[in-house]
Parts: structure tokens; C-alpha cells; sequence
């Protein structure tokens, strides 16, 4: 609701009117907040109660778009006050005020229809909004007779599954994750993306990394990898990746699931940019030449490193982005759907190339759509789930075939079906593991 008005830069009476209304539709805003659940205190701040009321008419993607043009709104309206004595600014300013208050009535429309029928009340109130907002947002927000049929679920506030509570100790060699919790603030709102992360992952392990979508898979790779800081310790062989990044980003290796090469190079000098990036700035040419060998040796592409990177199969074009990443020789190496595109063959001497590489004493974290076709290959597997606050949580980390036990299941997908929300075709048992899970990591550390 953009209510400013500009008046050449003069308070005037116009100015009272634009205040009344404002002060009218907050303290509707307000009562109407406390009536859907939503926090009151949103009533007084421009923008965010925009969000808020889109929040109460069950809008809340439309919200988004609304307060970012109220926002848009409102600088400009700001812009125009300042630069009143300038008639050429203020004209030019019009233009782009002219298009966002059309595009602001759309959403609007689209916000009070939803509120209509949160309400139980007729469209025809829509006109009330439309020519005498203020009023009708009061009206609606202090009459007792005005109440929503649906209070806001604010996933936040619902009890989650009970957590560990402390850090387990670090090993001597190997990964250990201690995340307390992995926070952003999205539009006016604290969402928690991970909490309550626990594991050590022993090197000579092939791990397998599960949960659905939106368990917090990637965000938890980011937290391990310092890609994205969380309120976490981190440790690789005791060394702390978030204290000591600099050091350690050369020991920690991630193949992304796109592929990161350009086309037009050949795989020998792709292979040396990546060496020239990736290896410590004080090796030497001989050890650079050297660990390339190595690199097409490992990965079988000796035979083709002459050829250009887009003649390659898909298995080549993988097994050079993993040898773009393996060449500073981490000790810590993630790879985000690795086979994605590939036959069931060649995916599955993919597989075993990064089995060879676990069993070398390095640390191998794999998240693959259809990890039971190669499900014997892996060590271990760590299982996230969403609580019932949409909380990406820890499940299950461990031996693979105690994991089936666990669960009660026979395969990965069936556990995936465990845990998944119903509304994503899943049992939603994802609480009763995470707490199952809590229980029995309780007792092992006593």
C-alpha cells in the first residue's frame, strides 16, 4: 500500500489526509495480524507488513512481490519529495512511480480477494478495499464479527523433534561436523535451515548424503565446505576449516553437478588450468606436471587428452570435472550428483573410480538420485530429514546396513519415503527418526 502523497514538496492538508489514512489501516493492520496469527508488531513497518497481510490472505508468494514493490514505492516517493523543486527529476521519477502503482493495485487485488475468502466474505468487498481502503482494513481489522477461517501456520512454532544438545569430540583423523545451526532471515522472517548436525566421518569412507528436497543436502555441504559459514565447528584431522580456510580449501575438493569446462579446450590444458587454480601457489612445475599425469592416468583420459572437451562423452566430460577437482589431492572429496545423465554402467564405473579413491584414505561424500543401484559401494549414509518446522535435521548417519535396519527398510528410496512430508507423497515420519536417532547418539556418547 503505497499512501505517500506529492504535493510539489508542501505539507499541506492532503498530506493530513495521506496520515489519518495510513494510521487507520495500521491499526487495522494490527487487529487483523492478531486475528490470523501473524506477529502484530509488523503493523507498524512499512514494507514488511505489505508481506504480512499476503501472510493472512494465504498470498504469501504474491506478498513477496507486493512488498518489494511497495519498497520500490516508497524510495521513489521519497526521491520525488526531495527533488520537488525540480520539476524535470520529478518527471522523470513519474514514469517508473506510474508503472509500480499499476503493477501494486494487481497485487493487491490478488492479496484481498485471498483475504476475502480467509474471512468467508463476499467479493464484493473487494470495492471497499479498491475505493475506501483504510477504512475497510479498519473496519475488518476492530470488528469482532471479521474472523478468518484459517490462522497462519507458522511452521516455526510447531514442537520439533528433541536435539542432542552438545558437540561430540573431534577424531585425530577424519571429518567431524558439530552444527548447531544454520540460519537466514527471509523476508522479515528467521528461517532455520539446519540444526542440531552431529557425525565424525572416519577417512578410507565412502559416504552417501540422502534426504528429499529441501532436507538442507546442499546447505550442509556448503557448512562443511565453508562455502557458507554456519554456526558450526568444523574440523578436518583437527585443523578447523572455517578458522583456518585458507589452508584448508586446497584439501577439500567439490564437483558440482553441472559441469564447470569450457567446450572449445582441449582436456590437457583444462586439466592444467585447473592444476594452475587448484594446487598450492609454491609447487613447483615438476610437481604440476607430475599430478596432471597422474589426473589422466586415474581417470583414464590419457587416450583422449589431445581431443576437445566437447567431443567428449558424458562419462569422460565426468570424469575430467572430478579430475579438475582431485588434482590438489584433497583429503576431504564431495561430489554432487556425479552420475546425473549417465547410463547405469557407465555410472557405475564412476562409482568405483571414487571407490578407489575412498579406499586411498581419503574422505569421498557422494548425494545421487538413485543411490541403490550403486548402494554397495558406499561405507556409510547420511540421512536428512525435515521436522516439523521444515528444519533440514539428522536422521541417521552410520553403516549402511544398519540403516535398513533402522528404518525398517529395504532399499534408500523406501527410507526416503519414510521421511518425506505427506504432502510430498512421503509417510512423514521424519520427527519420530530424528528423535529415534537423537536417543541412540545420546547413548553412545553418554
Amino acid at each position: 500500500m503505497i499512501s505517500l502523497f506529492i504535493n510539489d514538496g508542501v505539507f499541506n492538508f492532503q498530506d493530513v489526509i495521506g496520515i489519518i489514512r495510513y494510521i487507520l489501516v495500521t491499526i487495522g493492520y494490527f487487529f487483523i495480524f492478531k486475528k490470523c496469527g501473524v506477529r502484530k508488531i509488523f503493523a507498524f513497518v512499512p514494507v514488511a507488513r505489505e508481506y504480512n497481510i499476503a501472510l493472512c490472505a494465504d498470498k504469501e508468494k504474491e506478498g513477496r512481490t507486493y512488498s518489494v514493490l511497495n519498497a520500490i514505492g516508497y524510495v521513489i516517493t521519497i526521491l520525488m519529495r526531495i527533488f520537488g523543486a525540480y520539476n524535470k527529476v520529478v518527471l522523470f521519477l513519474s514514469i517508473p512511480m506510474l508503472g509500480i502503482l499499476v503493477a501494486n493495485y494487481i497485487y493487491m487485488i490478488k492479496i484481498y480477494l485471498g483475504l476475502c475468502k480467509i474471512f468467508n466474505r463476499r467479493k464484493l468487498w473487494l470495492l471497499g478495499f479498491g475505493f475506501f481502503e483504510a477504512l475497510t482494513v479498519f473496519i475488518w481489522g476492530v470488528s469482532k464479527s471479521f474472523v478468518p477461517s484459517k490462522i497462519y501456520e507458522d511452521h516455526r512454532k510447531k514442537d520439533a523433534a528433541k536435539t542432542l544438545g552438545h558437540d561430540i569430540e573431534a577424531i585425530d583423523e577424519g571429518l567431524t561436523v558439530n552444527i548447531t545451526d544454520r540460519t537466514v532471515i527471509d523476508f522479515f522472517k528467521k528461517k532455520t535451515l539446519l540444526k542440531d548436525i552431529h557425525m565424525t566421518i572416519p577417512k578410507g569412507h565412502m559416504v552417501l548424503l540422502l534426504g528429499g528436497s529441501g532436507a538442507g543436502k546442499t546447505t550442509y555441504l556448503n557448512a562443511v565446505t565453508g562455502y557458507e559459514k554456519a554456526n558450526a565447528n568444523i574440523k578436518l584431522d583437527q585443523m578447523d576449516i572455517y578458522k583456518e580456510y585458507s589452508k584448508m580449501k586446497y584439501n577439500i575438493g567439490f564437483v558440482p553437478q553441472q559441469d564447470l569446462v569450457r567446450g572449445n579446450d582441449t582436456v590437457l590444458n583444462t586439466i592444467t588450468d585447473s592444476a594452475l587454480m587448484r594446487l598450492p601457489v609454491e609447487a613447483s612445475v615438476m610437481e604440476r606436471e607430475n599430478r596432471i599425469a597422474r589426473m589422466l592416468d586415474q581417470f583414464g583420459l590419457e587416450s583422449v587428452k589431445h581431443n576437445l572437451v566437447e567431443k567428449l562423452s558424458g562419462g569422460q566430460r565426468k570424469r575430467l570435472s572430478i579430475a579438475m577437482e582431485f588434482i590438489s589431492n584433497p583429503d576431504l572429496f564431495i561430489l554432487d550428483e556425479p552420475d546425473s545423465g549417465l547410463d547405469g554402467v557407465v555410472a557405475r564405473n564412476l562409482f568405483v573410480s571414487l571407490r578407489d579413491i575412498a579406499d586411498s584414505g581419503k574422505i569421498v561424500v557422494v548425494i545421487t538420485h538413485t543411490p541403490d543401484r550403486v548402494i554397495d559401494l558406499f561405507d556409510d549414509v547420511i540421512v536428512l530429514a525435515k521436522d516439523a518446522n521444515r528444519t533440514g535435521r539428522l536422521a541417521w548417519y552410520g553403516p549402511v546396513k544398519e540403516a535398513y535396519e533402522f528404518f525398517g527398510k529395504n532399499s534408500m528410496e523406501e527410507i526416503l519415503l519414510t521421511i518425506n512430508q505427506k504432502d510430498e507423497g512421503g509417510e512423514g515420519r521424519a520427527d519420530e527418526f530424528v528423535e529415534k536417532y537423537a536417543d541412540r547418539i545420546k547413548e553412545k556418547v553418554g
